[in-house]
């Protein structure tokens, strides 16, 4: 048979599909421990008080920028995959790191000038020395998470060239050699050295996907056909980036409201994010980055784009749902193993019941991360600033009454009621069919996998001490997973290895 008539579900293509997902989601389990071993270190040696609220505070900053620039990581690959196809990928890369660098250096300027400014701003009604801890980090946040978009939009020239092992270990890296310079210079400059931390990390982010790229021939030079077109691609930048960074803007928004419920919670309610994150980052995140170019080379309609969100989301959740399960059982006792004693006793089994209270926002994140690259397939992005501005407005409300009735806990809800919401407005901008298709699907999805954590968890809880139960509620999970994979996980499975 020829080449150009092979299944698209053969064994190639699925082993190819596999293997870059298996790549990329190696690649931020690795900077998720990192994450994880960095925030261990942090509370074990600074603890839990003012000046630890001051510094997560700013790096929620840092987290709003960074996550936003690897959603527009899913948004530019399109575009990427367009011009590899017309001989024009160098270019339209230099083009788009020069509209980032004229975002990023005034920027860093601006919060190197006014960091006391800002400081004060976003720590709120915490006291001046959380503030001034604040003011101190913010200056190598900012630039550290611009690095990360640049190291992203090298990693997505990659992917529109079927490459992704070579972002994904510099990512890897990047995590590593970051955390490990925050440990071995703690002790002298104190918490401004994770933020010095992360700084190398972009650095490293950027250097390996950049030497690749120009080892495989793609000069940076402008292309003839190729305006720069400054003001064209900021606006692109705007608009593309604008619902990711509101999505994680709605997260430093809980953080502010959290802060008013007492001293403490903020560090709380980061440390449960942080790892809400990684559950689905590892997941619904590595599969959307390696499905956006073969989707943009094959096209896809309102039935398509439902399919694989609906598909993608069964992988995704499946994995989630263990995790969420997990969590609920033995967080507590986790956390506190991980984090020392400051994090013991109830302030442990609150964090532990914080990610399963962010439940929702994980299914509602999810959905997005999996849908928000078919926007740009499609050229569905008429509505992205609306949406934007809607998602804080709707937002506030929202987290108001959720701390009025329920205090953190209603602050955690709040944030997954708001992202949930954002994303049916995303899909209904994509297609009103598409919408209705995806809500029945993840609708029925989300209730077979709570059903299925529910059962296995809760019911091995009844009988067991926490650690046996988490152990035979994993094992139960796994069984009535592969039971009811008639009812898409099995479908899912398939579509997931052709994605190639």
């Amino acid at each position: 048979m020829p080449a150009d008539e092979q299944p698209k579900g053969s064994p190639e293509r699925g082993r190819s599909a596999v293997r870059s997902g298996a790549f990329t989601g190696l690649s931020y389990v690795t900077l998720s421990l990192a994450a994880a071993v960095a925030g261990a270190f942090l509370a074990h040696k600074f603890g839990r008080n003012r000046e630890t609220d001051g510094f997560l505070a700013a790096y929620g900053v840092y987290l709003v920028l960074v996550l936003g620039a690897q959603a527009f990581r899913m948004v530019v690959v399109p575009d990427l995959t367009r011009a590899e196809a017309e001989g024009r990928l160098g270019s339209e890369f230099r083009a788009y790191a020069l509209a980032f660098l004229a975002v990023a250096v005034p920027a860093t300027v601006l919060t190197a000038a006014f960091s006391h400014f800002w400081g004060e701003l976003i720590t709120g009604r915490l006291p001046a020395q959380s503030a001034a801890v604040a003011a101190q980090a913010l200056p190598w946040l900012v630039p550290a998470a611009f690095a990360q978009l640049i190291a992203a939009l090298a990693a997505s020239a990659l992917a529109a060239k079927d490459s992704y092992v070579p972002a994904a270990l510099g990512f890897a890296l990047g995590g590593v050699g970051g955390v490990v310079f925050f440990v071995l210079a703690a002790d002298s400059h104190g918490l401004v050295a994770l933020a010095w931390g992360l700084t190398l990390n972009g650095a490293i982010a950027i250097g390996l996907p950049m030497v690749v790229l120009l080892m495989r021939g793609n000069r940076l030079r402008l292309h003839r056909g190729v305006p720069l077109r400054l003001g064209y691609r900021l606006w692109r930048l705007l608009y593309g980036a604008a619902v990711p960074i509101a999505l994680q803007g709605l997260y430093v928004i809980a953080l502010r409201f959290a802060a008013g419920t007492g001293e403490g919670n903020v560090t709380s309610l980061s440390y449960a994010y942080l790892l809400a994150a990684t559950f689905v980052s590892a997941t619904a995140f590595s599969l959307s980055l390696i499905s956006a170019a073969p989707l943009t080379r094959r096209g896809v309609d309102a039935a398509g784009a439902a399919d694989h969100v609906v598909h993608s989301a069964w992988v995704s959740l499946a994995f989630v749902g263990a995790a969420a399960g997990l969590v609920a059982l033995v967080g507590g006792r986790v956390v506190t193993a991980v984090l020392g004693s400051a994090f013991s006793g109830h302030v442990g089994d609150e964090l532990g019941r914080l990610v399963v209270f962010l439940s929702p926002w994980m299914v509602a994140n999810a959905a997005f991360l999996i849908m928000y690259p078919l926007l740009f397939v499609m050229h569905r992005t008429r509505l992205l600033l609306p949406l934007a501005v809607a998602a804080v407005a709707v937002d506030i409300p929202i987290s108001i009454a959720g701390r009025a009735l329920w205090g953190l806990t209603g602050v955690t809800v709040a944030l997954g009621i708001s992202t949930l919401v954002v994303v049916l407005g995303l899909m209904a901008s994509l297609a009103p069919r598409m919408l209705a298709l995806t809500a029945v699907g993840l609708g029925r999805l989300s209730i077979l996998v709570g059903a299925a954590a529910a059962l296995a968890f809760g019911g091995a809880s009844l009988v067991l001490g926490a650690v046996p139960a988490a152990a035979a509620g994993l094992a139960l999970y796994a069984v009535l997973l592969v039971a009811m994979r008639q009812f898409g996980l099995a479908q899912a499975w398939h579509y997931v290895r052709a994605l190639h």
